[in-house]
């Protein structure tokens, strides 16, 4: 079983830019609910197993939708980030007949462990708020029987989106129409090889990106037939004690839930060497060794590399981590996939 979710305080001092944050979104709110704005959730993929689900959402504000169904427009990046949080509203819950109330927190989000007798595989719960539609949110529950998953990292892993370069990954994240965006060659086959390979084997994919665009790398991973899984990132604008988030405090505090949360599974973890994955994954499987299958790397080429502001790696064969995992480096899906097998991954 999974640890008790904690209980949401208040947080008696909060953050200056918290508080100013906080004051402009009132100002805000009670001006666009006197033009016609509604409250609506947007529901996120959540997890579990028998017995227990992680549901995740966020409630938000937002003007009604007079575009025709169906209409293919170009979506901004910039878009995803003006949005506007409906605050401490009370969610309503229902998973696997049986009904739970929580309260989303200061940036509209709710992220909490519930009781559900749900069977393994994918299934919905709904979630309801007062004066909006209640949504189907999804949940991939776990086969206590499922002892392989992957846990996958998103930006130059599995999206080609040049993150440590600050300018083009600004205008990637902000400007470019989401249809432009590039998937990495070959990843996508690996993953649903891998998948195959081990029915009913998860995918995690776990960014330092913001909520804000899940939706958007949703309709990415469909559009380039990755498996569909669930997303794990993290939360835009200041906390309650800081201006900005960790990103690998947030990675390294998730990959240590899924080792609580799943005890019996090991991961093989994908991620690229041009951020911090290498060393996040590294302290992961000294510290838990049991739970690490394997870790797959993609290299950048050099040109993306010295862009990225680091050295590029010499090619990778299997060999063996700290602790004994197998650790892999190819450019791309192809070559990790010869990899895995050579490895006896597969």
């Amino acid at each position: 079983m999974p640890p008790t979710p904690a209980g949401q305080l208040a947080v008696p001092n909060l953050h200056r830019a918290a508080r100013i944050e906080d004051a402009v979104h009132q100002l805000v709110q009670r001006r666009l609910r006197r033009t016609g704005w509604r409250v609506n959730i947007v529901a996120y993929t959540g997890y579990g197993a028998p017995g227990w689900v992680r549901v995740m959402c966020r409630v938000l504000l937002g003007r009604p939708d007079t575009r025709q169904r169906g209409r293919l427009d170009k979506v901004r990046g910039w878009r995803s980030f003006t949005t506007l949080p409906n605050k401490h509203v009370t969610v309503t819950i229902e998973a696997g007949g049986v009904r739970h109330e929580t309260q989303a927190d200061r940036s509209g989000f709710v992220d909490t462990l519930v009781e559900a007798d749900l069977p393994p595989g994918w299934g919905t719960v709904r979630l309801s708020v007062p004066d909006a539609d209640p949504v189907d949110a999804p949940v991939r529950i776990l086969d206590p029987e499922v002892k392989f998953g992957i846990i996958s990292d998103i930006d130059d892993t599995v999206m080609v989106t040049a993150l440590p370069r600050p300018l083009l990954a600004a205008w990637n994240t902000f400007v470019l129409d989401e249809h432009a965006r590039a998937a990495v060659p070959g990843m996508a086959v690996l993953y649903e090889r891998l998948v195959t390979a081990h029915p009913g084997a998860p995918v995690f994919y776990l960014s330092t990106g913001a909520w804000n665009v899940a939706p958007t790398l949703t309709r990415f991973l469909s559009r380039h037939l990755y498996p569909a899984g669930p997303l794990l990132l993290t939360d835009w604008g200041p906390t309650a004690d800081r201006w900005f988030r960790s990103g690998m405090e947030h990675k390294r505090s998730t990959l240590a839930r899924l080792s609580r949360e799943f005890p019996e599974v090991r991961w093989l973890l994908v991620g690229d060497d041009g951020q911090h994955d290498q060393e996040i994954y590294r302290e992961f499987a000294a510290a838990h060794p049991e739970n690490v299958a394997g870790v797959a790397i993609r290299r950048l080429s050099p040109t993306q590399s010295v862009l990225a502001g680091t050295l590029p790696a010499p090619a990778g064969r299997p060999s063996s981590g700290p602790v004994g995992q197998k650790w892999l480096s190819a450019p791309d899906g192809a070559g990790l996939w010869q990899l895995l097998r050579d490895a006896g991954l597969v």
